[in-house]
């Protein structure tokens, strides 16, 4: 069947340019359909554009009109189109185009739009990712490659990868694994994704702060979160109810700092054994702790309750989008059940280059001299608080790359307006909040000191200090 293209700009809008390609082997009718789902899918056709009369797009077409009006008739009975009397057929209000919430963002956050100082947490420094030494493992991965490297993946990940890891994670976190029981994933986010519904299900406990956007990813998937309360020894796991799974920070709880106490590892250990439930381990920033050795991994005490998960988006780069989960061994097939038969997330080159990264050294190496360059600006960040804001107190500094600084009830929300005003991207620790937590809600900001570029730091730091409010 030859190709038929029209252009019916002048009865669609004057600034819409719609061409529909009408071949294939199906027939004429299920040819329309589909192209006139794929111009609604991309957003070539908006909800409300009115389409074409029968007749003339069947002339444009030069296809039956009975064909025109079939594959309206279909598409109306399926809700990509509407129909009325005096009005035509129109695109249905309801049919959001693909990606179109991608497309047009909400409107963004004060903080993000004109800060000439970034504090916000969660980003490493970006002028520190070891350029020289990535480069280096990268061309040894694929000089040393094996021919079927550069085929459909494997879901699970390169088996390269997940022998360095288990190596890498039993020496530095304490994890108990074998290559055959790690996923890879492109990080926290795609973890939650892939664990629910399918794999997970029910009630979710949370700790009372956390990231929003796990949270909505999880209500998303239909997953209701229950709050637990935090105290300076981490989650009150002994607040666990029915629930059959828990999601925890233990190694440094975010936002707010602190580990989890060792006996309320054991504590939450026992609840997992006696409820046969799972506790979810985000070990978010393990690697950095300062003023003693980092704490190790809560999987390391149960194996088959703990699902471990980390990324190296603290430790090099969020751009890598490389992760990992630790399994119990009757999650595996599972989770590579929902992932698929193809690695479609996690790109091949670059698992092949952290494996080379991880074995050769360069890894540790790099998380050593992070880790001081780190622990200087935190020292940095408390001595400036020390010397211009004396009254706030500072907190979760043990670890991590943020800070909590503690404010004075009800200064919070002025606090970031002046943040805003004065061109400082950082958060208030309300954000973090769940929404159904009951525990008190101190005021108080999160200062992440890793982001600026060292030469940038100390211009921050005096920023900081000139929006906090007064003692």
């Amino acid at each position: 069947m030859a190709e038929t293209w029209v252009n019916s700009a002048e009865r669609i809008g004057a600034d819409l340019h719609l061409q529909l390609d009408v071949a294939g082997s199906g027939g004429r009718r299920a040819a329309l359909i589909g192209a006139l789902r794929e111009a609604v899918r991309s957003g070539r056709l908006t909800p409300g554009t009115r389409l074409p009369p029968y007749r003339s797009l069947a002339a444009d077409l030069g296809v039956a009109r009975n064909t025109v009006a079939e594959a309206y008739a279909e598409l109306i009975a399926e809700g990509w189109l509407t129909a009325r009397q005096g009005s035509g057929t129109r695109v249905a209000e309801r049919a959001e185009p693909l990606g179109a919430r991608a497309r047009v963002p909400k409107k963004a956050p004060p903080r993000a739009r004109g800060a000439r100082h970034d504090l916000r947490q969660g980003t490493p420094d970006a002028s520190s990712f070891p350029r020289t030494a990535w480069l280096a493992s990268y061309r040894r991965a694929l000089q040393q490659a094996p021919n079927e490297a550069f085929g459909p993946g494997d879901p699970a990940g390169r088996v390269e990868l997940r022998h360095a890891l288990a190596e890498y994670l039993a020496r530095a976190r304490g994890v108990r694994t074998e290559p055959g029981r790690i996923v890879i994933c492109s990080g926290f986010a795609h973890a939650l994704r892939l664990l629910f519904p399918a794999v997970l299900r029910g009630p979710l406990a949370v700790e009372s702060y956390g990231l929003g956007f796990h949270r909505e990813l999880l209500a998303a998937a239909s997953v209701r979160t229950v709050p637990l309360p935090l105290d300076e020894d981490g989650a009150q796991v002994g607040e666990l109810g029915r629930e059959r799974a828990v999601l925890l920070t233990p190694a440094h709880q975010f936002p707010t700092g602190g580990p989890l106490h060792p006996e309320r590892r054991a504590a939450v250990i026992d609840w997992a054994r006696a409820r046969g439930g799972v506790i979810l381990e985000d070990d978010y920033d393990g690697e950095f702790r300062y003023d003693r050795k980092p704490v190790g991994a809560v999987q390391g005490l149960d194996p088959e309750r703990v699902i471990h998960i980390g990324s190296v988006s603290k430790s090099l780069s969020p751009a890598l989008r490389l992760g990992w989960m630790v399994l119990p061994e009757r999650y595996v097939d599972a989770v590579l059940a929902v992932k698929g038969e193809r690695e479609a997330w996690a790109g091949v080159p670059d698992q092949l280059a952290l494996a080379d990264f991880i074995v050769s050294g360069s890894y540790d190496r790099h998380v050593r001299r992070m880790r001081q360059r780190y622990r200087g600006r935190r020292d940095r960040l408390v001595a400036a608080l020390a010397a211009r804001a004396p009254h706030i107190e500072v907190t979760g500094v043990a670890a991590g790359l943020h800070a909590v600084l503690r404010l004075p009830p009800g200064t919070e929300r002025s606090a970031v307006k002046a943040a805003v005003w004065q061109g400082v991207a950082l958060d208030g620790l309300g954000e973090f909040r769940h929404r159904e937590a009951v525990m008190p809600a101190p005021d108080g900001l999160v200062v992440g000191y890793a982001t600026p570029a060292e030469h940038a730091y100390g211009a921050a730091l005096e920023a900081l200090c000139g929006v906090l409010p007064p003692g």
